[in-house]
Protein backbone atom coordinates (compact mmCIF):
# COMPACT_ATOMS: atom_id res chain seq x y z
CA UNK A 1 0.00 0.00 0.00
CA UNK A 2 2.79 2.44 0.93
CA UNK A 3 4.71 1.73 -2.27
CA UNK A 4 1.66 2.09 -4.53
CA UNK A 5 0.60 5.29 -2.80
CA UNK A 6 4.13 6.63 -3.23
CA UNK A 7 4.16 5.70 -6.92
CA UNK A 8 0.87 7.48 -7.49
CA UNK A 9 1.68 10.69 -5.63
CA UNK A 10 -0.50 13.18 -3.78
CA UNK A 11 -3.79 12.03 -5.36
CA UNK A 12 -3.60 8.61 -3.65
CA UNK A 13 -6.22 7.90 -0.98
CA UNK A 14 -5.44 4.63 0.88
CA UNK A 15 -8.58 2.80 2.07
CA UNK A 16 -8.54 1.99 4.91
CA UNK A 17 -6.33 4.88 5.92
CA UNK A 18 -6.20 8.05 7.95
CA UNK A 19 -9.12 9.68 6.09
CA UNK A 20 -11.30 6.70 5.16
CA UNK A 21 -11.84 3.82 7.58
CA UNK A 22 -12.91 0.20 7.21
CA UNK A 23 -16.55 1.15 7.79
CA UNK A 24 -16.62 3.13 4.52
CA UNK A 25 -14.64 0.63 2.40
CA UNK A 26 -17.63 -1.02 0.72
CA UNK A 27 -19.59 2.23 0.52
CA UNK A 28 -16.82 4.02 -1.39
CA UNK A 29 -16.02 0.98 -3.54
CA UNK A 30 -19.63 0.79 -4.73
CA UNK A 31 -20.06 4.52 -5.35
CA UNK A 32 -20.80 5.30 -9.03
CA UNK A 33 -18.21 8.09 -8.89
CA UNK A 34 -15.50 5.54 -8.02
CA UNK A 35 -15.74 4.08 -11.51
CA UNK A 36 -12.62 5.46 -13.21
CA UNK A 37 -10.14 2.71 -14.01
CA UNK A 38 -6.92 3.96 -15.56
CA UNK A 39 -7.10 7.52 -16.79
CA UNK A 40 -5.48 10.05 -14.47
CA UNK A 41 -3.55 7.65 -12.20
CA UNK A 42 0.24 7.44 -12.28
CA UNK A 43 -0.20 3.99 -10.77
CA UNK A 44 -1.91 2.87 -13.99
CA UNK A 45 1.36 3.21 -15.90
CA UNK A 46 2.77 0.44 -13.73
CA UNK A 47 -0.18 -1.93 -14.19
CA UNK A 48 -0.29 -1.29 -17.95
CA UNK A 49 3.43 -2.07 -18.07
CA UNK A 50 2.94 -5.39 -16.30
CA UNK A 51 -0.03 -6.41 -18.48
CA UNK A 52 1.40 -5.53 -21.90
CA UNK A 53 0.70 -6.13 -24.73
CA UNK A 54 -2.77 -4.67 -25.22
CA UNK A 55 -3.15 -3.06 -21.80
CA UNK A 56 -5.38 -0.39 -23.36
CA UNK A 57 -7.93 -3.04 -24.32
CA UNK A 58 -7.74 -5.17 -21.16
CA UNK A 59 -11.22 -5.41 -19.68
CA UNK A 60 -9.97 -4.44 -16.22
CA UNK A 61 -8.46 -1.22 -17.55
CA UNK A 62 -11.02 0.01 -20.06
CA UNK A 63 -12.86 3.13 -18.99
CA UNK A 64 -16.64 2.96 -18.67
CA UNK A 65 -18.47 3.46 -21.95
CA UNK A 66 -19.81 1.59 -25.01
CA UNK A 67 -16.54 -0.25 -25.69
CA UNK A 68 -16.27 -1.49 -22.11
CA UNK A 69 -19.93 -2.54 -22.11
CA UNK A 70 -19.50 -4.59 -25.30
CA UNK A 71 -16.30 -6.22 -24.06
CA UNK A 72 -17.85 -7.08 -20.67
CA UNK A 73 -20.93 -8.53 -22.37
CA UNK A 74 -18.77 -10.72 -24.63
CA UNK A 75 -16.82 -12.00 -21.63
CA UNK A 76 -20.02 -12.95 -19.82
CA UNK A 77 -21.31 -14.79 -22.90
CA UNK A 78 -18.09 -16.79 -23.23
CA UNK A 79 -18.05 -17.73 -19.55
CA UNK A 80 -21.72 -18.60 -19.09
CA UNK A 81 -22.21 -22.33 -18.56
CA UNK A 82 -24.53 -24.42 -16.46
CA UNK A 83 -23.09 -25.88 -13.28
CA UNK A 84 -23.13 -29.37 -14.79
CA UNK A 85 -21.33 -28.21 -17.94
CA UNK A 86 -18.73 -26.30 -15.95
CA UNK A 87 -18.05 -29.25 -13.66
CA UNK A 88 -17.67 -31.70 -16.53
CA UNK A 89 -15.40 -29.37 -18.49
CA UNK A 90 -13.03 -28.62 -15.62
CA UNK A 91 -13.00 -32.29 -14.62
CA UNK A 92 -11.78 -33.26 -18.09
CA UNK A 93 -9.10 -30.56 -18.02
CA UNK A 94 -7.92 -31.48 -14.52
CA UNK A 95 -7.85 -35.20 -15.33
CA UNK A 96 -5.66 -34.68 -18.41
CA UNK A 97 -3.14 -32.54 -16.54
CA UNK A 98 -3.04 -34.62 -13.34
CA UNK A 99 -2.62 -37.83 -15.35
CA UNK A 100 0.57 -36.29 -16.74
CA UNK A 101 1.73 -35.53 -13.20
CA UNK A 102 1.73 -39.21 -12.29
CA UNK A 103 2.93 -39.95 -8.76
CA UNK A 104 3.37 -36.30 -7.89
CA UNK A 105 6.40 -35.67 -5.68
CA UNK A 106 7.77 -32.19 -4.96
CA UNK A 107 5.86 -29.60 -7.02
CA UNK A 108 5.21 -25.89 -7.23
CA UNK A 109 1.45 -25.73 -7.01
CA UNK A 110 1.09 -22.63 -9.18
CA UNK A 111 3.04 -24.33 -11.96
CA UNK A 112 0.96 -27.48 -11.53
CA UNK A 113 -2.36 -25.67 -11.62
CA UNK A 114 -1.61 -23.29 -14.51
CA UNK A 115 -2.02 -25.89 -17.32
CA UNK A 116 -5.44 -26.87 -15.94
CA UNK A 117 -6.76 -23.32 -16.21
CA UNK A 118 -5.01 -22.80 -19.55
CA UNK A 119 -6.96 -25.76 -20.92
CA UNK A 120 -10.22 -24.64 -19.33
CA UNK A 121 -10.16 -21.10 -20.69
CA UNK A 122 -8.93 -22.21 -24.10
CA UNK A 123 -11.91 -24.55 -24.38
CA UNK A 124 -14.32 -21.86 -23.18
CA UNK A 125 -12.99 -19.46 -25.83
CA UNK A 126 -12.51 -21.85 -28.77
CA UNK A 127 -15.05 -24.56 -27.97
CA UNK A 128 -12.58 -27.41 -28.49
CA UNK A 129 -9.94 -29.29 -26.46
CA UNK A 130 -6.72 -27.37 -25.97
CA UNK A 131 -3.83 -28.53 -28.21
CA UNK A 132 -0.36 -28.90 -26.71
CA UNK A 133 1.00 -25.92 -28.67
CA UNK A 134 -1.68 -23.57 -27.35
CA UNK A 135 -1.32 -24.79 -23.78
CA UNK A 136 2.44 -24.20 -23.83
CA UNK A 137 1.97 -20.67 -25.21
CA UNK A 138 -0.74 -19.79 -22.66
CA UNK A 139 1.23 -21.14 -19.70
CA UNK A 140 4.42 -19.35 -20.78
CA UNK A 141 2.50 -16.08 -21.21
CA UNK A 142 0.66 -16.34 -17.87
CA UNK A 143 3.82 -17.34 -15.99
CA UNK A 144 5.67 -14.36 -17.43
CA UNK A 145 2.90 -11.93 -16.45
CA UNK A 146 2.61 -13.15 -12.88
CA UNK A 147 6.39 -13.39 -12.40
CA UNK A 148 6.71 -9.75 -13.44
CA UNK A 149 3.85 -8.78 -11.13
CA UNK A 150 5.67 -10.47 -8.23
CA UNK A 151 8.87 -8.68 -9.33
CA UNK A 152 10.84 -11.95 -9.32
CA UNK A 153 12.02 -11.36 -12.89
CA UNK A 154 11.61 -8.76 -15.64
CA UNK A 155 9.12 -9.07 -18.47
CA UNK A 156 9.80 -11.40 -21.43
CA UNK A 157 7.88 -9.64 -24.20
CA UNK A 158 8.78 -12.09 -26.97
CA UNK A 159 7.13 -14.85 -24.97
CA UNK A 160 3.95 -12.79 -24.77
CA UNK A 161 4.14 -11.82 -28.45
CA UNK A 162 4.12 -15.48 -29.48
CA UNK A 163 0.72 -15.94 -27.87
CA UNK A 164 -0.58 -12.74 -29.50
CA UNK A 165 0.49 -14.02 -32.93
CA UNK A 166 -1.18 -17.39 -32.29
CA UNK A 167 -4.45 -15.74 -31.27
CA UNK A 168 -4.44 -13.45 -34.32
CA UNK A 169 -4.16 -16.53 -36.55
CA UNK A 170 -7.02 -18.23 -34.73
CA UNK A 171 -9.57 -15.39 -34.46
CA UNK A 172 -11.80 -16.87 -37.17
CA UNK A 173 -11.98 -20.12 -35.16
CA UNK A 174 -13.62 -18.46 -32.15
CA UNK A 175 -17.29 -19.56 -32.21
CA UNK A 176 -18.44 -16.49 -30.26
CA UNK A 177 -18.97 -13.03 -31.78
CA UNK A 178 -16.08 -10.85 -30.63
CA UNK A 179 -16.54 -7.13 -29.81
CA UNK A 180 -17.26 -5.25 -33.06
CA UNK A 181 -15.66 -2.05 -31.76
CA UNK A 182 -12.24 -3.71 -31.62
CA UNK A 183 -9.76 -4.00 -34.47
CA UNK A 184 -8.28 -7.38 -35.42
CA UNK A 185 -5.21 -7.01 -33.24
CA UNK A 186 -7.33 -5.59 -30.39
CA UNK A 187 -9.50 -8.71 -30.47
CA UNK A 188 -6.37 -10.82 -29.99
CA UNK A 189 -5.25 -8.53 -27.16
CA UNK A 190 -8.71 -8.79 -25.57
CA UNK A 191 -8.60 -12.60 -25.54
CA UNK A 192 -5.01 -12.64 -24.32
CA UNK A 193 -5.53 -10.13 -21.52
CA UNK A 194 -8.91 -11.23 -20.19
CA UNK A 195 -8.73 -15.01 -20.53
CA UNK A 196 -5.08 -15.99 -20.90
CA UNK A 197 -3.53 -13.42 -18.57
CA UNK A 198 -5.94 -12.51 -15.80
CA UNK A 199 -8.19 -15.58 -15.74
CA UNK A 200 -5.39 -18.15 -15.89
CA UNK A 201 -3.20 -16.27 -13.40
CA UNK A 202 -5.96 -15.56 -10.87
CA UNK A 203 -7.42 -19.07 -10.89
CA UNK A 204 -3.99 -20.70 -10.69
CA UNK A 205 -3.16 -18.54 -7.68
CA UNK A 206 -6.56 -19.20 -6.08
CA UNK A 207 -5.98 -22.96 -6.34
CA UNK A 208 -2.43 -22.58 -5.06
CA UNK A 209 -3.71 -20.86 -1.92
CA UNK A 210 -6.49 -23.43 -1.49
CA UNK A 211 -4.18 -26.43 -1.80
CA UNK A 212 -1.55 -24.80 0.42
CA UNK A 213 -4.03 -24.31 3.28
CA UNK A 214 -5.24 -27.89 2.82
CA UNK A 215 -1.62 -29.09 3.01
CA UNK A 216 -1.04 -27.00 6.16
CA UNK A 217 -4.17 -28.21 8.00
CA UNK A 218 -4.28 -32.03 8.21
CA UNK A 219 -7.67 -32.02 9.94
CA UNK A 220 -9.22 -30.03 7.10
CA UNK A 221 -7.56 -32.29 4.53
CA UNK A 222 -8.78 -35.48 6.22
CA UNK A 223 -12.35 -34.20 6.39
CA UNK A 224 -12.34 -33.13 2.74
CA UNK A 225 -10.86 -36.43 1.58
CA UNK A 226 -13.28 -38.47 3.68
CA UNK A 227 -16.39 -36.67 2.40
CA UNK A 228 -15.58 -34.79 -0.84
CA UNK A 229 -19.28 -34.39 -1.64
CA UNK A 230 -19.97 -32.26 1.43
CA UNK A 231 -20.37 -29.07 -0.61
CA UNK A 232 -21.22 -26.95 2.42
CA UNK A 233 -17.89 -27.74 4.04
CA UNK A 234 -15.97 -27.38 0.77
CA UNK A 235 -17.55 -23.94 0.28
CA UNK A 236 -16.61 -22.89 3.82
CA UNK A 237 -13.01 -23.92 3.17
CA UNK A 238 -12.93 -21.97 -0.11
CA UNK A 239 -14.53 -18.88 1.46
CA UNK A 240 -12.12 -18.91 4.38
CA UNK A 241 -9.19 -19.32 2.00
CA UNK A 242 -10.35 -16.32 -0.06
CA UNK A 243 -10.76 -14.32 3.15
CA UNK A 244 -7.30 -15.05 4.54
CA UNK A 245 -5.57 -14.96 1.14
CA UNK A 246 -7.53 -12.55 -1.06
CA UNK A 247 -6.52 -12.66 -4.72
CA UNK A 248 -6.34 -8.89 -4.92
CA UNK A 249 -3.79 -7.03 -2.84
CA UNK A 250 -4.50 -3.47 -3.88
CA UNK A 251 -7.27 -2.42 -6.27
CA UNK A 252 -7.21 1.15 -7.51
CA UNK A 253 -10.04 3.28 -8.90
CA UNK A 254 -10.16 6.93 -9.97
CA UNK A 255 -13.03 9.15 -8.85
CA UNK A 256 -14.90 10.75 -11.76
CA UNK A 257 -16.80 13.09 -9.39
CA UNK A 258 -16.73 14.02 -5.71
CA UNK A 259 -17.63 11.21 -3.32
CA UNK A 260 -19.59 12.57 -0.37
CA UNK A 261 -19.25 10.83 2.99
CA UNK A 262 -20.67 11.87 6.34
CA UNK A 263 -17.32 13.11 7.66
CA UNK A 264 -15.39 14.03 4.51
CA UNK A 265 -15.48 14.55 0.76
CA UNK A 266 -13.19 12.65 -1.60
CA UNK A 267 -12.55 15.04 -4.49
CA UNK A 268 -12.84 14.20 -8.18
CA UNK A 269 -9.57 12.88 -9.62
CA UNK A 270 -8.52 11.06 -6.44
CA UNK A 271 -6.88 7.65 -6.83
CA UNK A 272 -8.52 5.26 -4.39
CA UNK A 273 -6.24 2.41 -3.28
CA UNK A 274 -8.35 -0.33 -1.69
CA UNK A 275 -6.45 -2.83 0.50
CA UNK A 276 -8.24 -6.18 0.40
CA UNK A 277 -6.02 -7.87 3.02
CA UNK A 278 -6.81 -5.17 5.59
CA UNK A 279 -10.50 -5.25 4.78
CA UNK A 280 -10.69 -9.05 5.04
CA UNK A 281 -8.96 -8.95 8.44
CA UNK A 282 -11.21 -6.37 10.08
CA UNK A 283 -14.17 -7.38 12.22
CA UNK A 284 -13.21 -11.02 12.75
CA UNK A 285 -12.24 -12.88 15.89
CA UNK A 286 -8.65 -14.13 15.41
CA UNK A 287 -8.57 -12.93 11.79
CA UNK A 288 -5.16 -14.47 11.09
CA UNK A 289 -6.47 -17.95 11.94
CA UNK A 290 -7.68 -20.21 9.12
CA UNK A 291 -11.04 -21.46 10.45
CA UNK A 292 -13.64 -22.67 7.92
CA UNK A 293 -16.13 -23.31 10.71
CA UNK A 294 -16.36 -19.60 11.51
CA UNK A 295 -18.88 -19.50 8.65
CA UNK A 296 -21.20 -21.87 10.53
CA UNK A 297 -22.05 -19.03 12.91
CA UNK A 298 -22.29 -16.18 10.46
CA UNK A 299 -22.73 -15.28 6.81
CA UNK A 300 -20.20 -13.85 4.39
CA UNK A 301 -22.83 -11.21 3.57
CA UNK A 302 -22.65 -9.85 7.12
CA UNK A 303 -18.87 -9.47 7.23
CA UNK A 304 -16.04 -7.71 5.47
CA UNK A 305 -15.78 -10.11 2.56
CA UNK A 306 -15.40 -9.11 -1.10
CA UNK A 307 -13.45 -11.94 -2.79
CA UNK A 308 -14.65 -11.04 -6.28
CA UNK A 309 -15.08 -7.30 -5.89
CA UNK A 310 -18.24 -5.24 -5.61
CA UNK A 311 -21.24 -6.04 -7.81
CA UNK A 312 -21.61 -2.27 -8.28
CA UNK A 313 -18.08 -1.66 -9.56
CA UNK A 314 -16.57 -4.03 -12.12
CA UNK A 315 -17.12 -7.36 -10.34
CA UNK A 316 -15.03 -10.32 -11.43
CA UNK A 317 -16.79 -11.83 -14.49
CA UNK A 318 -15.81 -15.34 -13.34
CA UNK A 319 -17.33 -14.98 -9.86
CA UNK A 320 -19.96 -17.63 -10.68
CA UNK A 321 -17.60 -20.00 -12.47
CA UNK A 322 -14.65 -19.81 -10.06
CA UNK A 323 -16.07 -21.57 -6.95
CA UNK A 324 -17.67 -24.32 -9.06
CA UNK A 325 -14.43 -25.15 -10.85
CA UNK A 326 -12.29 -24.83 -7.71
CA UNK A 327 -14.45 -27.47 -5.97
CA UNK A 328 -13.90 -29.95 -8.79
CA UNK A 329 -10.13 -29.46 -9.01
CA UNK A 330 -9.81 -29.76 -5.23
CA UNK A 331 -11.69 -33.09 -5.31
CA UNK A 332 -9.58 -34.40 -8.20
CA UNK A 333 -6.32 -33.55 -6.42
CA UNK A 334 -7.42 -35.04 -3.08
CA UNK A 335 -8.71 -38.18 -4.81
CA UNK A 336 -5.16 -38.84 -6.01
CA UNK A 337 -2.80 -37.27 -3.48
CA UNK A 338 -2.07 -36.47 0.12
CA UNK A 339 -0.63 -32.96 0.42
CA UNK A 340 2.03 -31.67 2.81
CA UNK A 341 4.18 -28.54 2.91
CA UNK A 342 6.69 -26.83 5.17
CA UNK A 343 7.07 -23.78 2.92
CA UNK A 344 6.03 -20.24 3.79
CA UNK A 345 2.54 -19.23 2.67
CA UNK A 346 1.89 -15.56 2.03
CA UNK A 347 -0.79 -13.74 0.06
CA UNK A 348 1.57 -12.90 -2.79
CA UNK A 349 2.93 -16.50 -2.86
CA UNK A 350 6.16 -15.57 -4.73
CA UNK A 351 7.56 -19.06 -4.03
CA UNK A 352 4.79 -20.51 -6.26
CA UNK A 353 3.51 -22.79 -3.50
CA UNK A 354 6.04 -25.59 -2.81
CA UNK A 355 4.22 -28.77 -1.85
CA UNK A 356 4.83 -32.49 -1.56
CA UNK A 357 2.22 -34.67 -3.28
CA UNK A 358 2.12 -38.31 -2.19
CA UNK A 359 -0.09 -40.91 -3.93
CA UNK A 360 -3.01 -41.53 -1.62
CA UNK A 361 -2.81 -45.30 -2.01
CA UNK A 362 0.95 -45.40 -1.28
CA UNK A 363 1.70 -43.29 1.83
CA UNK A 364 5.36 -42.67 2.65
CA UNK A 365 7.50 -41.03 5.31
CA UNK A 366 7.69 -37.35 4.43
CA UNK A 367 9.72 -35.98 7.35
CA UNK A 368 13.05 -35.73 5.52
CA UNK A 369 11.48 -34.29 2.34
CA UNK A 370 9.65 -31.62 4.35
CA UNK A 371 12.85 -30.70 6.21
CA UNK A 372 14.63 -30.20 2.89
CA UNK A 373 11.69 -28.15 1.60
CA UNK A 374 11.79 -25.93 4.69
CA UNK A 375 15.52 -25.16 4.32
CA UNK A 376 15.29 -24.57 0.59
CA UNK A 377 12.25 -22.30 0.92
CA UNK A 378 13.93 -20.11 3.54
CA UNK A 379 17.10 -19.88 1.45
CA UNK A 380 15.08 -18.94 -1.63
CA UNK A 381 13.45 -16.15 0.41
CA UNK A 382 16.86 -14.51 0.74
CA UNK A 383 17.84 -14.34 -2.93
CA UNK A 384 14.24 -13.75 -4.02
CA UNK A 385 14.04 -10.65 -1.82
CA UNK A 386 17.16 -9.28 -3.48
CA UNK A 387 15.78 -10.11 -6.94
CA UNK A 388 12.48 -8.40 -6.14
CA UNK A 389 14.29 -5.30 -4.95
CA UNK A 390 16.36 -5.08 -8.13
CA UNK A 391 13.71 -6.08 -10.67
CA UNK A 392 10.92 -4.20 -8.88
CA UNK A 393 12.92 -0.99 -8.82
CA UNK A 394 13.86 -1.39 -12.48
CA UNK A 395 10.26 -2.06 -13.59
CA UNK A 396 8.81 0.86 -11.62
CA UNK A 397 11.35 3.21 -13.16
CA UNK A 398 10.92 1.73 -16.64
CA UNK A 399 7.11 1.99 -16.38
CA UNK A 400 7.37 5.63 -15.35
CA UNK A 401 9.70 6.28 -18.28
CA UNK A 402 7.43 4.57 -20.84
CA UNK A 403 4.20 6.17 -19.46
CA UNK A 404 2.05 3.66 -21.38
CA UNK A 405 -1.25 4.71 -19.84
CA UNK A 406 -0.64 8.45 -19.74
CA UNK A 407 0.65 8.50 -23.32
CA UNK A 408 -2.35 6.54 -24.56
CA UNK A 409 -4.87 9.00 -23.15
CA UNK A 410 -2.81 11.99 -24.26
CA UNK A 411 -2.94 10.55 -27.79
CA UNK A 412 -6.71 10.12 -27.54
CA UNK A 413 -7.08 13.80 -26.62
CA UNK A 414 -4.98 14.87 -29.59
Amino acid sequence: MRIFALVNGDEAVPIPGDRIGIEDFKRVYADPAAGGRSRGAALSDLFWYWLEPGSHIHQEHLEAGPRYDEVAKTTRQILVRSKVESEELIRRCATRVLDELGDGGFVRLRDTMMPIWAELYYELVFGEPCPAEARALIVANADDVVSALKCVRPRHMRRRARLTAYLRRRLDDVPHPLPSRLSTVEKAYYLQGTFFNTAVVQMSEAMTHLLMVVAQHPGVQERLAADPDDEDYVDRVIDECLRVYPLFGIAHRITTADVELAHTTIPEGSVLCFSYPEYHSAGYECPEKFDPDRWLKTSTVDHNFLPFGSTHNRPCPARGLAPVTMRVVLREVLRRYTLATSAAHTRSVPNRGPCLLTPREAPRNRRFALAVMFVRDRWEDVWRSLAQLVFGTYMVLDARRKRLCASYFEGEQR
